[in-house]
């Protein structure tokens, strides 16, 4: 038997043939056209059509539309067989028993489609159209173990008219195995309503219920499948996977979808590739160079046997192995690949459609078959050759694909199917055939309930039922797009689509121990369970191409806790870079897309992966720093105090009388009061201390500086009185200084509650300066308060070196106006420094400069003022008298 090519002529012929058998009389009825005469036919009350891929060309008929196509070279599938004989053996099956149509007797007619658009246009319309079957007289359309119908002797070649036309109709299709063709089907047997049910079209376009209203399918719609694919490549973390596919509706369609869902789960192509049917030399190289240039180790492919075989073929000429290849359910459980392939297929994964593990009886139907049933098939005869390599003598076939049938030595007639290894008789992986044979019991169900059908109850017009007898296409499409059913086990149902709820067995590709191919089930999908649940994995039983683990497919590896991710411009959302969180920020996970702000009180830790709590950070008496500027109070406190007491103890000498005696006792206790306000700045601050701190930091100042005051005025003032007729010392006596400094200090004291009523020092957490570090410190509260102050304590200083810088020429012994101007001028060197400092720092260091500024402006009056004294009183007592004060 040999398939041909498109006839579209032919075509349009069957139809006119399927218009004139209803117009012309019975004996007028005749076929038109190249007749095929293969095929498998039983006859029966309602005979079932089927269309299965026998054989395929790997070459595409060129036609031209001049003249008839010619015959070429086409590959024998004996899996497709098994499909076939898998249809007729339900069919029989259906007909045993006595609970399911008992009062209907099923045939069965099935042909080849060759897994070609055009021819199974042809075949299909002589399936629905009801051809004569002259074929069976001529030793084509008999099956074995089949009761022959009476009909016309071999060789007759009579034709049996309209009436056997109309018999031998079929109402309904079971096939085709591709996408593509079932589309082609459709859009012609869809015009007459006529149902077609494929058994291994899984393109989910065909779900379109708009465009394909008849098409039913046992074989999952893609979209299922995808579903499980995206979820795989994401369960083991293959993020850069290249996509090819054969240009194909199925392939396309897949493809896209995969894309689509594969965006969903963070999985990005490295490249997607379709390629013809046909691979010639340049698209092959193209293909081949775009795999070899990627740095994907992972390719999902979506085709057939064939074309995979010419790429593997190329990549294996290349040296390109270890890739790990991702099977679609085309040819996931494929065996045919695993001879000359297998050791780049070892490790392949991929979903097959859910299998029965037996079809009681269905193994002795196929190897009952012998060398003389075989010759009553053309189908069975091309099987039996080119199993045992012989010529069946007596045979139909005269078709041949390794070398001609007259130079094959005549069959023995004692070969056993039984004795040797064939994808025909091999039913340990019933997976397509399954489908077969639940297509049949889907049609056979739908006719028992047609059946059952109560009259004036019916689901059409007026409550009527079909005619089990003579019913429509469309009303049998009704049944069977309602119907639910169990076989084998199974509970078979199918959704508004037509399509069956899906379930996948995930495959892998082991290698035996003797090299064959050990197909493993490591896990399955159920669309029915929940999202997490749906895909479920055995990660020890996987074998993989290379290594004991799943190999890395990424564009860039993940980015690591306290990184996040930095997509490239121009490229994928796979490619990306890793970028170290900002200060203040962590990401707790892989390949985190965002940081975290850590909280006010916390901060990242150094592998910036968790937020830990921050430091407090005060100037603390244990630290070095707060050691030596306490010490440093406590030495200056206890100066002044030393001092204090050599005046008391000589307040009767004349350097201490003759310096404004009771101002310079008063000066010396607030410059020891200064040293120790030192201390309450060290230490951790709080809203009580902060408010003692600077009115404490400005009204000692504006004591020790009024007092400063008082006593320049006095010397300056007392030079003056000198002069005749000047009575001006009676404005600057004892009680008029005293009223001076409480009078200068009461203003410091006012400005200072002022500020406490209005917007008081307070302690504060300062998170902002340092980021890991929480800052204690004291928050002066009102800036205008705090600089009105240090503004007065800056007058205050002004005008005493002012009056001190006219009165350092007078005569003196001991000229107090020039250490009063010494030491105004340190005093301002101190404080003009500070400003600067304090604004530029925060924290402990601003508070070591605010007592840094005390302690030195501080020792700068004390050291200044009352060391040149002390060291008369204390190494020179001899100058201390009144002669030597007036020797000048």
């Amino acid at each position: 038997m040999t398939c041909l090519g498109a006839k579209l002529l032919v075509l349009g012929v069957g139809l006119l043939v399927g218009q004139l058998c209803s117009v012309v009389s019975q004996d007028g009825c005749s076929f038109l056209g190249l007749e095929e005469t293969g095929s498998l036919y039983e006859d029966g009350d309602l005979v079932i059509g089927g269309l299965f891929p026998l054989h395929n060309s790997p070459v595409s008929p060129l036609l031209s539309f001049q003249w008839k196509p010619q015959p070429h070279t086409y590959n024998f599938s004996q899996r497709a067989l098994r499909w076939m004989q898998t249809m007729a053996f339900a069919v029989r099956e259906i007909n045993q028993r006595e609970d399911l149509l008992p009062q209907l007797k099923l045939g069965f007619h099935i042909r080849d489609s060759c897994d070609d658009v055009h021819t199974s246009l042809q075949e299909a319309l002589l399936l629905v159209n009801g051809k004569p079957e002259t074929a069976r007289a001529s030793g084509g359309a008999e099956l074995p173990d089949s009761d022959p119908s009476p009909g016309p002797g071999p060789g007759t070649g009579q034709e049996l008219g309209c009436s056997a036309a109309r018999k031998a109709r079929s109402p309904v299709i079971i096939g085709d195995a591709g996408s593509g063709v079932s589309m082609a089907l459709l859009r012609t047997l869809g015009s007459f309503n006529i149902p077609l049910v494929s058994y291994f079209a899984s393109c989910s376009c065909l779900s379109d219920q708009s465009k394909f209203p008849t098409f039913m399918r046992t074989m999952p719609s893609d979209a299922f499948q995808i579903r499980a694919l995206a979820r795989l490549v994401h369960y083991f973390g293959w993020t850069w996977v290249g996509v090819i596919g054969v240009e194909s509706a199925y392939a396309r369609f897949a493809i896209q979808l995969f894309l689509q869902a594969a965006e969903q789960f963070g999985v990005c192509p490295a490249y997607v590739h379709f390629y013809p049917v046909v691979l010639t030399d340049r698209p092959l190289d193209e293909l081949v160079h775009v795999i070899q240039g990627s740095s994907s180790r992972v390719i999902l492919n979506f085709s057939g046997e064939p074309e995979l075989a010419s790429i593997l073929r190329e990549m294996r000429r290349r040296n390109i192995t270890g890739l790990q290849w991702v099977a679609s359910e085309a040819w996931a459980t494929a065996k045919s690949l695993w001879g000359e392939f297998g050791d780049m297929l070892k490790g392949t994964l991929g979903f097959g459609i859910h299998k029965a593990d037996v079809i009681p009886g269905l193994g002795d139907h196929l190897t009952r078959l012998d060398a003389a049933s075989a010759c009553q098939s053309p189908f069975l005869t091309e099987l039996w050759q080119e199993m045992f390599d012989c010529w069946l003598n007596g045979s139909s076939n005269t078709h041949s694909h390794t070398e001609s049938n007259t130079n094959r030595k005549p069959c023995r007639g004692t070969e056993r199917l039984s004795d040797v290894y064939s994808a025909y008789s091999d039913v340990t992986d019933l997976r397509v055939s399954y489908n077969v044979y639940k297509a049949v019991y889907l049609i056979a169900h739908a006719l028992h309930d047609m059946g059952n059908c109560i009259r004036g109850q019916g689901p059409f017009i007026n409550g009527t039922c079909g005619d089990l007898k003579d019913f429509k296409p469309w009303q049998l499409l009704h049944y069977m797009r309602r119907v639910k059913f169990s076989t084998l086990g199974e509970e078979v149902r199918f959704d508004d689509n037509g399509d069956p709820i899906a379930s996948y067995d995930l495959m892998n590709w082991h290698k035996g121990p003797d090299g064959s191919l050990r197909l493993v089930k490591v896990g399955f999908y159920n669309a029915l369970l929940v999202d997490e649940q749906e895909l479920v994995i055995n990660d020890s039983a996987i074998q993989w191409p290379v290594g004991q683990q799943a190999a890395r497919s990424v564009c860039s590896e993940s980015c690591p806790p306290g990184t996040r991710l930095a997509n490239r411009k121009g490229q994928p959302v796979c490619c990306f870079d890793c970028i170290p969180c900002s200060d203040g920020e962590v990401s707790n996970h892989t390949d985190s897309l965002n940081c975290i702000q850590c909280s006010e009180n916390s901060w990242p830790n150094a592998g910036r992966d968790d937020c830990v709590p921050k430091t407090m950070d005060f100037l603390s008496y244990h630290e070095p720093m707060g050691v030596v500027l306490c010490s440093v109070s406590l030495l200056g406190a206890g100066s002044s105090l030393s001092v204090l007491a050599v005046f008391l103890s000589h307040r009767h000498t004349p350097v201490v009388r003759g310096n404004n005696m009771e101002l310079s006792f008063l000066l010396l206790l607030f410059l020891c009061i200064c040293f120790l306000i030192g201390l309450l700045f060290i230490g951790e601050p709080s809203d009580w201390l902060c408010r003692v701190r600077y009115p404490a930091f400005g009204i000692s100042f504006a004591l020790c500086i009024s007092c400063l005051l008082a006593k320049t005025a006095v010397v300056l003032i007392a030079f003056r009185a000198t002069l005749p007729g000047s009575d001006v010392m009676k404005w600057f006596g004892p009680t008029q200084q005293k009223a001076s400094v409480l009078v200068c200090t009461a203003i410091q004291g006012l400005i200072c509650i002022i500020w406490l009523l209005t917007n008081p020092p307070h302690a504060n957490r300062n998170t902002a300066y340092l980021g890991a570090v929480i800052i204690l410190e004291c928050a002066v509260g009102s800036e205008i308060g705090f600089w009105c102050v240090l503004g007065y304590i800056g007058l205050l200083a002004s005008l005493c070196l002012l009056l001190a810088f006219l009165a350092r020429k007078l005569p003196d012994n001991f000229n107090e106006a020039k250490l009063i101007t010494f030491s105004m001028l340190i005093f301002f060197a101190v404080w003009v420094t500070f400003i600067p400092v304090y604004v530029s720092t925060a924290g402990k260091y601003t508070v070591a400069v605010h007592i840094f500024a005390i302690l030195a402006s501080t020792f700068g009056l004390l050291m200044c003022i009352f060391a040149p004294k002390c060291y008369v009183v204390m190494l020179e007592p001899e100058k201390n008298n009144r002669k030597q004060m007036m020797r000048k």
